[in-house]
This record gives structure tokens, sequence and C-alpha cells, in this order.
């Protein structure tokens, strides 16, 4: 079964009085466990393809199903809770809280969003920084640590409550060539350990050709071939 499927998605933004068309009848499909991207340059409908994905908007027109669940159709509480359940998300700014170790910023979503006692969130808080290897930097704090321990703590972070979908905007974007390759093989390995689908958006032609499956968004559409399955493709 796919984890994410497109029917006929449409994404309109009012801007003014101008109707600004940021996805345009996308069908896709994604298999579960892939590793999958989503490419093509800025304002492609990247980022609003992955909003949609990751329950923080909705389309204008069309289905979006995630987990075999019409997400469309749920309502604030109902996404909140969706999120909170079955996804993780990485940023390319990492978004970790500068006053919380890396211990706190991944145990973050047990304690906030699913109200775990601490009894249940210490042990999967030390196994996914272990599994990132972060085991050393538990105690440190976001200053303390260079571009790619942060994306790794990130990492983790998405991966702490076992979501069956990771939804990684950009994840490279600000990290250079040789830790962008190092996060990504992080995001792999965790992909094979973890049974979690990763799917990421990036222009950086470096990291596409990691992708297993690739989808290419030009001006919101999608262009013909895209989905592109690698033989490294994990059913």
């Amino acid at each position: 079964m796919d984890i994410v499927t497109f029917e006929n998605v449409s994404k309109i933004y009012r801007i003014g009085e101008v109707d600004v068309a940021a996805l345009l009848d996308v069908t896709l499909h994604i298999p579960r466990g892939a590793f999958t991207a989503l490419v093509g340059p800025s304002g492609s409908g990247k980022t609003t393809a992955l909003n949609l994905m990751g329950c923080l908007d909705r389309p204008s027109k069309g289905e979006v199903m995630v987990d075999g669940r019409q997400v469309d159709r749920l309502g604030r509480r109902e996404s909140a809770a969706f999120r909170g359940e079955k996804l993780g998300f990485v940023f390319q700014d990492f978004n970790l809280l500068p006053v919380l170790t890396v211990f706190e910023n991944v145990e973050y979503p047990l304690l906030m969003i699913r109200n775990l006692p601490r009894s249940q969130r210490k042990p999967a808080v030390d196994r996914v920084i272990l599994a990132v290897g972060m085991s050393n930097q538990a105690r440190k704090y976001p200053s303390q640590l260079s571009g790619g321990q942060k994306q790794r703590a990130a990492v983790a972070r998405a991966l702490v409550g076992e979501p069956a979908l990771v939804l990684a905007d950009e994840p490279t974007a600000n990290l250079d060539g040789q830790t962008a390759q190092m996060v990504v093989d992080l995001m792999k390995r965790m992909r094979d350990e973890f049974g979690t689908t990763f799917v990421f958006s990036t222009h950086d032609p470096r990291i596409m050709k990691q992708a297993e499956v690739m989808f290419h968004l030009e001006d919101g559409r999608l262009l013909d071939g895209s989905s592109v399955i690698g033989e490294e493709h994990h059913d």
C-alpha cells in the first residue's frame, strides 16, 4: 500500500486580488518505505506538497491520503492528533529549541504532544539518540553543536515517536556537501532500521541521486516521467 497518494490535487492561494497556483492537478503515489525526493526549483510547489502531506494545509481541490487516511477532510484537532501519531518533521534550519539539551529536544514531542510518562519517554529517546550517533552529545545544547550534529538531533526528534512518515523540507540546505551526504546516508539508515518512509524536498543534484523515487515539480505541475524507482527500493 502507498504511504501517500495525491489524486488531482491543486492548491490555490489568494494573494490580494490574485490567485496563485502552488500546485495544479497533481497525482502521485509514494510507495511505503521508499526514500523519496520532491525536486524542482524554488517556487515549484515542493514545500506546498510537503505541507499537504503533513496536514499543515488543505488542498483547494483533490484528495490527499496518508497512511490509509484521507487527511484533506480532517478538522484542525484531528489533523494535530494525526501529525502527533503518524508524522515526523525535519527542517532546513533544524528548529531545535536553544534552551533545551539534545535529549530534551528529542524528548519534546513525546512530552508536549503525546504527554507520555518519563518511564516511556526515556528509553524511546535513548534509542533514537544512539541510532543517530548522538549519545555523547545528549547533554549538550544546540549552540554547542555543529550543523551536522544539529540535523542528526533533528532526525532523532522526528523519529522518536516511531512515525510512519518523516517529511524533510530541504534538510541539507544549510550544510556543506560532505555533511549533507552524511545526513542523507543517516536518513537512509534510519529508514532501514525503523521502517519509516522519508519524503524530502531538494534542489541539490548531489542529493537527488540518492533518491529511490523522485517526483519533479515545476510551476506547480508534476512533470511527466517523474517517478523513478531505483534498484534499492524497499517494499
